[in-house]
C-alpha cells in the first residue's frame, strides 16, 4: 500500500488546481470556503503584499501555511456530526 505524505497530497492538489478550468476553480472556492472567506483572504493578502512588496514569495508561503492551519483548526474544533446509524448504536 502506497501511503502519501502531506507534501505528496499537497503537490497532487496543487497540480490538480493548476490545470483546473478557472470557472471550476472559482466554484470550488465558493463551495469550500465561501465568498466571505475568499474575500477576507484576498483583502488580507493585498494588505500584506502592499506593506512589503519585496517579500511576496515569503508572504505567499505564509498565507498558504495559514490556510492549512486554519483548516486543521476547523477540523479539531468543529462539532462531531454523527450519522443516523452512529446515533442509533450509541443510544
Amino acid at each position: 500500500m502506497d501511503v502519501k505524505t502531506k507534501k505528496d497530497l499537497a503537490v497532487d492538489f496543487i497540480n490538480e488546481i493548476r490545470t483546473m478550468d478557472p470557472a471550476a476553480l472559482n466554484a470550488l472556492i465558493v463551495k469550500e470556503a465561501g465568498e466571505d472567506l475568499a474575500q477576507f483572504f484576498l483583502n488580507y493578502s493585498a494588505n500584506l503584499i502592499s506593506k512589503d512588496p519585496s517579500r511576496v514569495l515569503e508572504n505567499t508561503s505564509s498565507l498558504m501555511l495559514m490556510g492549512y492551519l486554519i483548516r486543521t483548526h476547523e477540523q479539531r474544533t468543529a462539532p462531531q456530526v454523527q450519522g443516523a446509524f452512529q446515533a442509533f448504536v450509541m443510544a
